[in-house]
């Protein structure tokens, strides 16, 4: 199974570390299209090796050639939405994965709302990975 893992770059990587941490486990369990989310290396002006069109290329064949997508949504970004509705185009099932213990921001109405997203509000990464293994499970 191949799973592509959306989460901010761009929009800000104060959350790389959690993404490093649930791509290592997702690839524990599945063959991941984009680990690069995860590395430190990459800051919030993205990639530098690519230009702005390859990386666009590059992501919308991730995508479609994907089993299913992974977001973790907590951090807000434009690009991370733009992936859920070509997810959402493209019929592939969606796990949108939201840290709520700061309860200062909600999540997006656009997310939270639309129920072809399988959308989890968790405290902590441990809860995370049940539910991924959850929905990767769901999808055998």
């Amino acid at each position: 199974m191949k799973v592509y893992f959306a989460a901010s770059i761009r929009g800000g990587r104060k959350d790389q570390n959690k993404y490093h941490e649930l791509i290592r486990f997702l690839s524990s369990k599945v063959e991941v299209l984009t680990e690069h989310v995860g590395d430190a290396g990459i800051e919030e002006i993205g990639e530098q090796d690519l230009s702005d069109k390859e990386i666009y290329q590059r992501d919308l064949e991730w995508l479609e050639s994907a089993d299913a997508v992974i977001a973790e949504v907590t951090n807000p970004s434009l690009g991370v939405g733009y992936e859920l509705g070509m997810a959402e185009k493209f019929g592939k099932p969606i796990l949108c994965l939201y840290e709520d213990s700061n309860n200062k921001r909600k999540l997006s109405a656009m997310v939270s709302g639309n129920l072809k997203f399988r959308t989890f509000h968790y405290h902590d990464l441990d809860h995370t990975k049940e539910e991924i293994l959850s929905f990767i499970n769901s999808l055998s």
